[in-house]
């Protein structure tokens, strides 16, 4: 199986976009204000986009998490 360079890059840079998203749009405020394990969910999921894992550090329910990081937080779901 052959790698295309091209093809990676360009998912390399969408991904590194997407986490920029989420980082500019996000409270901080209300992200610092968390126990620590809900504000630790918050930036794994900023970070990675990753929110079945970042719900599962958080010890809450995927549609639970999704939505306080969406509706309390403001992190935009992208990438």
């Amino acid at each position: 199986m052959r790698v295309d360079e091209d093809k990676v890059r360009e998912w390399v840079e969408y991904f590194r976009e997407a986490r920029e998203i989420r980082r500019r749009y996000a409270n901080w405020d209300f992200i610092k204000s968390q126990p620590l394990n809900v504000r630790v969910a918050l930036e794994y999921y900023i970070e990675t986009g990753d929110f079945r894992t970042a719900a599962r550090i958080a010890g809450m329910g995927v549609d639970e998490f999704v939505d306080m990081a969406k509706d309390l937080a403001g992190i935009p779901s992208v990438g």
